[in-house]
C-alpha cells in the first residue's frame, strides 16, 4: 500500500520489502523512468524461520523483524519520501501469526504494510528485472527466496506465465534438508521441484530451454561464490552446480572457501531447489539478471507519481 506525501516527480520514493530472510529499504530519486538509488538499507529478519516446522514465526525472529521496521521508520523519518511502499512476500503470506506482527510493526514503521500475493511478487520481481537488464525477447526468470520461488516467461510486452511456487531455501533447509547436507536430502528437494512444477508442464514444455536468468538470493550467491574464487562465471551451468553439490555434500555444514559457514544450510538448500528446476526445465545455463522485487516496487512508484494529478 503506498502512501503519499506530495506529487513533485522528483521526489524521494522508498521501496521496502519484508522477505522471507531479510528486509530491504531503497531510497531513490524520482528521475527517470527507474528512479536512482541513493540509499540502501537491509538486514537480515529470517521470518522464514520455523514456518516449515509449524507455520509459525518465532518469538527471535518476530523480534528481530520488529526491530528492522522501528530502524527503517528512523530512516523514513529522515528521508522524508514523498511516496513509500512497504510490501512483504512469502513468510507473512504462510505465517499463522503474520497478523499479530503486522499490527506491532506498522506503528514502528510509520506505514501500512501490504502483504502480496505470489502471483503479484512474480510480476513485480519480472517488471523489477527488465527495468535493470539489458536484455530482449522471451525470457525465463527465476527467483529463489526464503519460503517461495518465483518463475516468470515473458518479453518487453507481457508475461506468458508467471507463477509462485512455495519452496524456498529457508523453509528447504527446515523441511527436505532437516536431516542434514546429504544425497538423500538433495533428491528430495528435487523431487519435490518436479512435482510442483508437474500441474505447470503443459504451460512450460514450449519454453524448456529458453535463455534463462536468475534474480537475488540463490543465484547472485554462486555467482558471487566463483567471484570469490577468482573464477567468475558467465552462467551457471548443470556442470557448475554439480561441481557445488558435490563440495556441500562432501564438507558437510563445514565452510565452503568463498562461503561464510553461517550461510551453508540456507546456500545448500538453494543449491538443491535451483538444481531441480533447472533439471525440470531443461536449462543448460542460467544468467544473472540485474534488478528485482525492489527495482519492481520503485518502477511502479515512479510510475504512480507521474501518473499523480498535480
Amino acid at each position: 500500500m503506498v502512501k503519499p506525501l506530495t506529487d513533485s516527480t522528483d521526489a524521494l520514493v522508498a521501496a521496502i520489502t519484508l522477505g522471507s530472510n531479510s528486509f530491504n529499504l531503497l531510497i531513490a530519486r524520482n528521475d527517470a523512468a527507474v528512479p536512482t538509488i541513493i540509499a540502501k538499507h537491509k538486514r537480515k529478519a529470517r521470518l522464514a524461520r520455523g514456518l516449515a516446522l509449524d507455520g509459525h514465526i518465532g518469538d527471535d525472529a518476530m523480534a528481530e523483524g520488529l526491530d528492522c521496521l522501528a530502524w527503517f521508520g528512523e530512516l523514513l523519518r529522515q528521508y522524508q519520501p514523498a511516496r513509500v511502499a512497504v510490501l512483504a512476500t512469502a513468510a507473512l503470506r504462510q505465517a499463522d501469526n503474520a497478523a499479530a506482527f503486522i499490527a506491532e510493526g506498522e506503528p514502528r514503521l510509520g506505514y501500512p504494510i501490504e502483504v502480496i500475493s505470489g502471483e503479484r511478487e512474480a510480476t513485480l520481481i519480472y517488471q523489477g528485472m527488465r527495468a535493470a537488464t539489458d536484455v530482449s525477447g522471451t525470457v525465463m526468470v527465476l527467483d529463489i527466496g526464503g519460503a517461495s520461488t518465483e518463475l516468470v516467461v515473458g518479453d518487453e510486452h507481457q508475461m506468458a506465465f508467471k507463477h509462485s511456487f512455495e519452496l524456498g531455501c529457508v523453509t528447504t533447509m527446515q523441511g527436505a534438508l532437516s536431516c542434514g547436507i546429504n544425497a538423500e536430502g538433495f533428491a528430495r528437494v528435487e523431487q519435490q521441484v518436479a512435482e510442483s512444477l508437474a500441474p505447470f508442464s503443459a504451460s512450460l514444455s514450449p519454453y524448456h530451454g529458453l535463455t534463462a536468468l536468475g534474480v537475488s538470493g540463490t543465484v547472485r550467491s554462486l555467482f558471487e561464490l566463483f567471484e570469490a574464487r577468482n573464477s567468475p562465471l558467465e552462467a551457471i551451468t548443470p556442470i557448475e552446480l554439480s561441481t557445488v553439490k558435490d563440495e556441500l555434500l562432501n564438507l558437510g555444514h563445514n565452510a565452503l572457501p568463498g562461503l561464510d559457514a553461517e550461510r551453508i544450510p540456507t546456500f545448500a538448500a538453494g543449491v538443491a531447489l535451483l538444481s531441480g528446476f533447472m533439471k525440470a526445465l531443461d536449462l543448460s545455463r542460467l544468467e544473472l539478471a540485474g534488478g528485482a522485487l525492489r527495482e519492481g516496487v520503485l518502477v511502479e512508484l515512479a510510475r504512480e507519481l507521474t501518473e499523480t494529478p498535480s
